[in-house]
């Protein structure tokens, strides 16, 4: 028999151990859910928290900078900003992006181009990269998001500035237009903070907006503020300003350049005009053109398929990237090479009989009957082939080229402009190594007329006929004087003064003589005389069996067979200030298409007005 106490001691330790079991049970369960919470806020929901815990307490925001101005010489202003409205988001800010911009659709209606645009971007940047998705808005729109601010996570607006340009198409090709930067534009200046961050950072793609990007687009700033966790701005720490991009001026003259584009309009041609005392461009005009504006936002790819696919290449800037057999305007370089080698003389005369044979192949004259027993001066008036076919025979290709050279012709210029095209001033090595064939007789005498292998732009026709009214090495520029520290006063060019004044007495006759192929273009001032040559350029091969039926007329040809049209030009003729090229594609006869297009831009750029109406015309004029 158990005694009574041992009996009360069992059932205490029974009841003690009991109790510490529901203890021990309590606090295991406690734990538990403290370590399950624990889990919850560490590993499952760690990102969300993270992002919360370091918005509460610093955020760093880049500041964009503001894109430098461009003017025209007169200080005309030929790009500029303009400031918007717009929102962003920053998808690592954002829980669920698609709940976000139904949010914001709810404050700001979205459109679905703008929806997936936003999308689309979201997908390619980088998670803290923040991107637009609307823009343009009212400051009412821009209040209802601010207010509305902690239920967007990831959304922030600001004050954003727009490229604008207000001429449109008139400086298209040259000014080109700035874009958002593309994974190329990043992938090549990876160390640009601006690229990689700012959204949809403006950057140059085409024109001068690419050439002198660095110079435009300034230095992006920054602000550091506090913010809660539900993304409120509670005070702002630090803050250092952007350095907005440096103001350009260019050598341009915008009511220059605007009246050749009307002078030209409806035709696929360009012009440029040079001061050839200081080689800056007061005109690059190019036609057909486009409107810079459309690409500000990314433009659609239906507009842009449209620019593409048009025939007429309206976004080819032709005044420095186009490249044409510059014709007759080379028979100067070939008279300036022929004097120099000494095969001929002012006084040498050559009988034309309308053509001429060499190994075998016969060359034709563009006059059928020939010009007869003609010299240098008429030659270069009267644009004899026949003339130039044996000089540049007599002279040979290398001495050809050198020239060709020494007057700009075969070479890419500096300009803070792309894709500026080098021209051919082909020789015996180039044939060698592109076509794999060796130089034939023929191809001389191509070459001695502008035809064949030879290629120029109008850019280096203009300054090619520049050096030959000044004589020196002019250099052409594209900014104003007080922005480009080359030197303005070029050095002399190693070429006799006599050589070149026989051919400026050629120059003359073209446009001022009886018989000149430009003499419908002469001006009836003398005060403002004209020098200049023309030049036709076949872009198709002419048959014996067509040359027997007859010639027919480039209004009787498909457009795209049709010869250009070209003119150089330099004006006044005892004290040259300004020199043009033009050049009009499938335009037909250089005198009676391009020579009174440059004669009335040269003429405004004199007087800055239309010009007058008096003019010796006389058409149907071959170059």
């Amino acid at each position: 028999m158990i005694p009574r106490s041992d009996k009360g001691g069992i059932e205490t330790a029974r009841l003690t151990r009991r109790r510490a079991l529901l203890l021990f049970g309590g606090q295991l369960g406690v734990t538990g859910v403290i370590g399950w919470r624990l889990w919850v806020l560490q590993v499952r929901n760690s990102d969300e928290y993270r992002d919360l815990a370091d918005n509460n307490r610093i955020d760093f925001r880049l500041l964009a900078p503001v894109r430098g101005a461009v003017y025209d010489r007169n200080g005309i202003l030929l790009a500029g900003n303009e400031s918007h409205y717009r929102v962003l988001l920053t998808r690592e800010k954002t829980h669920d992006v698609a709940q976000t911009l139904d949010r914001i659709d709810r404050l700001v209606p979205l459109s679905d181009a703008q929806r997936a645009q936003a999308l689309s971007a979201i997908d390619t940047v980088a998670p803290f990269m923040p991107v637009v998705v609307a823009e343009d808005l009212s400051w009412d729109q821009i209040s209802a998001i601010a207010a509305n601010a902690p239920a967007l996570p990831g959304i922030d607006t600001e004050v954003g500035q727009r490229r604008i340009y207000p001429f449109a198409s008139q400086f298209s090709h040259l000014l080109g237009y700035v874009g958002p930067a593309s994974t190329a534009d990043r992938e090549r200046e990876r160390q640009s903070v601006e690229i990689q961050k700012l959204p949809q950072f403006a950057v140059g793609k085409i024109g001068v907006e690419r050439g002198l990007d660095a110079a435009l687009r300034g230095r992006a700033g920054h602000v550091k503020i506090e913010v809660n966790a539900e993304g409120r701005v509670m005070r702002e720490l630090s803050r250092r300003g952007a350095t907005a991009g440096n103001d350009v001026q260019l050598s341009i003259d915008q009511r220059l350049q605007s009246y050749a584009l009307e002078r030209m309009k409806g035709l696929v041609a360009s012009a440029v005009v040079v001061d050839v005392r200081s080689g800056e461009l007061l005109c690059v005009a190019s036609l057909p053109s486009f409107n810079p504006n459309a690409f500000i936002g990314g433009i659609s790819h239906n507009a842009y398929r449209a620019l593409l696919d048009d025939q007429r290449t309206p976004l080819w800037h032709r005044a420095v990237q186009g490249v044409y057999p510059p014709a007759s305007t080379f028979k100067m370089i070939t008279a300036l090479a022929a004097l120099e080698a000494g095969v001929i003389t002012p006084d040498r005369v050559i009988t034309c009989r309308g053509s001429i044979e060499v190994a075998g192949r016969r060359f034709h004259c563009w006059k059928h009957g020939g010009h007869g027993t003609i010299s240098l001066r008429r030659a270069l008036a009267e644009s004899c082939d026949t003339y130039f076919y044996r000089a540049a025979e007599e002279t040979g290709i290398k001495r050809l080229a050198r020239m060709a050279e020494t007057f700009g012709l075969g070479q890419a210029h500096a300009l803070p402009l792309p894709d500026i095209a080098a021209g051919l001033v082909p020789d015996r090595q180039w044939k060698e190594r592109t076509h794999g064939t060796g130089w034939q007789p023929g191809d001389t005498l191509n070459v001695g007329i502008g035809q064949g292998f030879a290629l120029a732009s109008p850019l280096q026709l203009a300054l090619m006929t520049a050096r030959i009214a000044t004589g020196t090495h002019i250099a052409p520029r594209l900014l104003a004087a007080h922005q480009d520290p080359r030197a303005a006063t070029p050095p002399p060019l190693a070429i006799p003064a006599s050589h070149l004044e026989i051919v400026r007495a050629g120059m003359v006759d073209v446009v001022n003589g009886p018989t000149g192929t430009a003499r419908n273009a002469r001006i009836d001032r003398s005060d403002f005389i004209m020098a200049g040559k023309t030049g036709t350029a076949q872009v198709r091969t002419i048959t014996d069996r067509e040359r027997s039926r007859g010639l027919r007329d480039n209004d009787e040809i498909e457009w795209r067979l049709r010869d250009h049209a070209l003119f150089c030009a330099y004006a006044p003729l005892d004290a040259p200030r300004l020199a043009a090229a033009v050049v009009v594609e499938h335009g037909g006869s250089g005198s009676a298409m391009a020579a009174p297009i440059a004669r009335d831009i040269l003429l405004f750029a004199r007087r800055a007005d239309q010009p007058p109406d008096k003019s010796i015309s006389e058409t149907g004029v071959p170059a």
